[in-house]
């Protein structure tokens, strides 16, 4: 079943894509018409997701003006008046989210789904009896910017392990999980990163990964937006530059 609750971090300060992000929040800016924060939107409610709660910092007053334009899905703009980081602000969230398993996104995430929607096969992968939590990890040679040395490897039945040191490996973290409330038991409260409670789970053996079959963008740096925005014209009009 489909989570109705989601999660979509909006908060970040975002420094590595300035200029751009020096008077609006990375998740405004624009990618294929519309802002990187509608089209995570609008995966989640063509999901079936209910209720999203977005996170706000920077530039809230612009996030939180944005989001009042949309009816569908419901949204809760939680705003922190300090970053608690990934893990922090999902912990600080959880009485909004509800007793059962949902989503986190982040609010840059920009992917096209291949035959199946990521989201719908997040879900399909999550079994509350073996797993705390679900992530979508890219392979990395598929990345069109720096992603460095990965993130994770990843073995035929989903099991996740951290790269060790001098190591390469084939997967990115990709800005989609669905995770359990669990994953976050025995965290601390304030900020800390989501890192550490898919360490913990990961020991436990109780993190999977599902590996994403269609496009996904690594958007960190002002580069990386314009290769998107080129790369998606290029599938519209067949034309390249």
């Amino acid at each position: 079943m489909t989570p109705r609750h989601a999660m979509l971090l909006a908060a970040g300060l975002s420094t590595r894509m300035r200029p751009l992000t020096d008077r609006t929040a990375k998740p405004l800016l624009p990618l294929g018409g519309r802002a990187l924060i509608d089209h995570a939107l609008d995966r989640l409610n063509e999901a079936g997701v209910e209720t999203v709660v977005v996170n706000t910092h920077w530039r809230a007053d612009q996030v939180e003006g944005h989001l009042a334009a949309r009816t569908h899905p419901r949204i809760i703009a939680r705003r922190e008046a300090s970053l608690l980081d990934t893990g922090g602000s999902v912990k600080a969230a959880l009485d909004l989210l509800g007793p059962g398993p949902f989503f986190v996104v982040n609010g840059d995430a920009f992917w096209v789904d291949g035959p199946r929607p990521a989201l719908a096969r997040l879900a399909s992968a999550f079994d509350p009896a073996e797993v705390d939590g679900v992530l979508l990890v890219h392979r990395s040679f598929q990345v069109h910017a720096d992603v460095g040395f990965g993130d994770f490897a990843v073995d035929p039945w989903g099991a996740l392990r951290r790269r060790g040191e001098r190591e390469v490996v084939p997967y990115i973290y990709a800005g989609l999980q669905l995770v359990a409330p669990a994953l976050l038991a025995g965290t601390p409260d304030g900020a800390f990163s989501m890192n550490r409670a898919w360490d913990t789970a990961m020991a436990a053996g109780r993190l999977r990964a599902v590996v994403h079959d269609g496009l996904w963008f690594h958007l960190s740096r002002p580069a990386d937006l314009a290769e998107a925005e080129s790369i998606l014209q290029a599938r519209l009009t067949g034309e390249t530059r």
